[in-house]
């Protein structure tokens, strides 16, 4: 089939709402990958496997069992338009050739001195401090390890981590890293750039080869708490070799921050003498200054250099390139385009890489790009647009231009838009090619599969009415209501989506007069009243009395108010071109009204969470040379509302159309 070339352009050509970087990858690789589930109005997921954890210690998520609605569709299929809020776990697979990252490292960044006023404040912190689902999954993640040990299998590849997002405030990552080392001392906390992660405590597993689990768990609590003057002592052991192995362990652990020492075990037997092992801190190791693992701001960097391209078009090549470094087209610089057929050399500027980047094609940065990706998304928001999916991704008629046909009363038009082949040669579109060739609805419903029902009932009507505008008429009415208005959304929809490129190119983040603002900020989504959206007045504007996220932007239809300002303009201007200038969004043939509505123009997602899942040694081919680089799956999980669209978030994160 042929490329969908309108499709690609009209949707690489929405704007972001975030700055950062963003990152490559594929976000579909199998149907587990993607998995969606409603949330009812009593705010439960609607799918009856409720205790089926969202994390596994596994390359990809288990298909959750009873689904209330089928969520193992191709992405093109997936439409959130109706029904409530939906939450989505989404394993995204990214491309990272940084093999330089030891894990010995990270340790380096961990916070070892939280303050603490008893184990029990602590463990209360990680309910006060994370939400309900955060500490769901942090629990799922502190069993799944425990049951992998206890299995006596061995912990395979890269060692699993579970990440509690970005905690700005220092004092409550103090508090967490200790809470939770106190409550799972199997686990390890480890800091980086705000961000907590948590990781399995190998030195706790080494241990308890040599002692109880019990010792080992108390050893680590003591550890964390630091209290001063305190001491920790092992159980009474009358082997010396099995002490001396403990020694060995503890002093080469931890031998910068304790010292131990054996004493006879008090009114021990004289004739059967047992011997503990005391560990306490050395002095003023309690009082030592917790290093600062946060970040400087990073150095806005630009790289000259010289572009050479045969036989490419100028954005062509920036595509590649923004691809291969990680960065979206907005970030090269040039005086002007080349020939395409021509051998060309251009100097060009690039943003945000740097010349190492440029030669090796270095994506060291990769985790601090996913990680900024992500929580420039979760307090920004993203650009709440309508996802490709509801116009029919990769097909020549797009369900928009039904849509408009339908708003014109083209009712023939509407029937020839709806059978336009694909360019395959499948049953299917042989039959549809024969229909625009003849006209022939009988010889057509021969020659069209019983599966396509649709199209069937359809032609069944056709046949019936003959291919009239009349005709035509009652053959739409061989699809439910539902159906027929449908295609009028797509129109509505792919309207709104230009709209709100339209609104932030023009006037960015400002709220500015003539914006409409919702004032009611409980109300559903597409369902605020008249009187709860308001028209910013110039005072408004100047005393910055609205913020962004208010702001929004009406759906078509005879019930709406426009905006007062360029945007308003732009909508009268766009209905213009599309010969809808008198239409008053009714169809009364078809028995359709459309009312229209509000949206919002940004959102935000909810109860995100994110795991990174690192794998080496796989073989890329990358235009005829081969590079042994570290895959990256993302395993990230979010509540959206309800007509929102996952692939939507996921490209303002990932700043990649896909």
């Amino acid at each position: 089939m042929e490329e969908d070339t309108d499709f690609r352009i009209r949707f690489s050509s929405l704007c972001f709402i975030t700055d950062h970087v963003g990152f490559h990858g594929t976000i579909k690789s199998s149907p587990s990958d993607f998995v969606v589930i409603e949330i009812d109005e009593r705010g439960q997921l609607v799918n009856k496997a409720t205790d089926e954890p969202i994390y596994k210690m596994s390359k990809g998520l288990p298909e959750p069992n009873n689904f209330a609605k089928k969520t193992k569709l191709g992405l093109q299929n997936l439409v959130f338009e109706e029904g409530g809020n939906q939450k989505v776990s989404i394993l995204v697979r990214c491309s990272d050739d940084d093999q330089n990252h030891q894990p010995g490292s990270e340790k380096e960044d961990a916070i070892h001195d939280g303050t603490s006023k008893g184990e029990e404040e602590k463990v209360y912190a990680l309910g006060s401090l994370l939400d309900e689902k955060t500490n769901e999954l942090l629990d799922q993640f502190a069993c799944d390890i425990k049951e992998k040990w206890n299995s006596e299998s061995e912990l395979t590849g890269p060692s699993p981590e579970f990440s509690l997002g970005r905690i700005l405030d220092k004092n409550q990552r103090a508090i967490l890293h200790s809470a939770i080392r106190q409550k799972f001392p199997f686990l390890i906390t480890v800091g980086k750039n705000s961000e907590i992660v948590v990781k399995p405590n190998l030195e706790y597993k080494e241990l308890c080869q040599l002692v109880s689990e019990e010792e080992a768990s108390d050893f680590f609590k003591y550890l964390d708490a630091k209290k001063e003057n305190s001491k920790f002592t092992f159980k009474p052991d009358t082997n010396k070799d099995h002490r001396k192995a403990v020694h060995h362990f503890v002093n080469k652990k931890f031998g910068n921050l304790v010292e131990t020492k054996s004493f006879p075990e008090a009114n021990y037997n004289a004739g059967n003498p047992n011997t503990v092992i005391t560990v306490r801190f050395r002095e003023k190791a309690h009082k030592h200054r917790k290093r600062c693992v946060e970040s400087q701001e990073r150095k806005v960097i630009y790289t000259a250099f010289t572009l050479q391209k045969e036989n490419l078009e100028m954005f062509e090549a920036i595509g590649f390139l923004a691809v291969i470094l990680g960065v979206i087209p907005s970030d090269f610089s040039y005086a002007g385009l080349k020939d395409k057929k021509a051998i060309t050399y251009q100097a060009m500027v690039v943003r945000k890489v740097t010349p190492e980047r440029n030669q090796i094609n270095d994506s060291a940065n990769l985790r601090e790009r996913i990680l900024e990706a992500i929580e420039n998304v979760k307090h920004k928001g993203f650009v709440n647009y309508y996802g490709p999916q509801r116009f029919g991704i990769g097909r020549k008629v797009h369900t928009d231009q039904i849509g408009l046909a339908l708003l014109k009363s083209e009712m023939v038009k509407a029937v020839k838009l709806f059978l336009t082949p694909e360019d395959l040669d499948d049953p299917v579109n042989k039959a549809k090619k024969y229909f625009l060739q003849t006209e022939d609805a009988k010889g057509t419903l021969s020659l069209m599969p019983e599966f396509k029902v649709r199209e069937r009932a359809l032609l069944e009507s056709l046949h019936r009415f003959s291919m009239t505008e009349e005709g035509c008429i009652q053959a739409w009415f061989s699809f439910p209501h539902s159906m027929r208005i449908f295609y009028i959304h797509a129109y509505s929809s792919k309207i709104w989506n230009e709209a709100v490129s339209y609104r932030l190119a023009t006037y960015g983040s400002r709220v500015v007069e003539g914006d409409l603002v919702c004032l009611d900020e409980d109300g559903d989504d597409e369902q605020f009243p008249n009187n709860k959206v308001h028209l910013v007045t110039e005072e408004e504007e100047s005393a910055n009395a609205y913020a962004i996220h208010q702001v929004v932007l009406p759906v078509l239809g005879y019930n709406v108010q426009y905006p007062k300002n360029k945007v308003g303009l732009w909508y009268q201007e766009v209905l213009s071109r599309d010969g809808l200038q008198t239409c008053r969004f009714k169809v009364p043939t078809l028995k359709l009204n459309v009312p229209g509505c509000y949206r919002k123009i940004l959102k935000q997602p909810r109860n995100l969470s994110y795991q990174l899942i690192e794998e080496h040694g796989i073989d890329v081919k990358a235009e005829g040379s081969h590079i042994d680089e570290a895959t990256l799956s993302l395993l990230i999980s979010f509540d959206l509302d309800a007509s929102c669209y996952a692939t939507v978030c996921l490209r303002e994160i990932m700043k990649h159309d896909f």
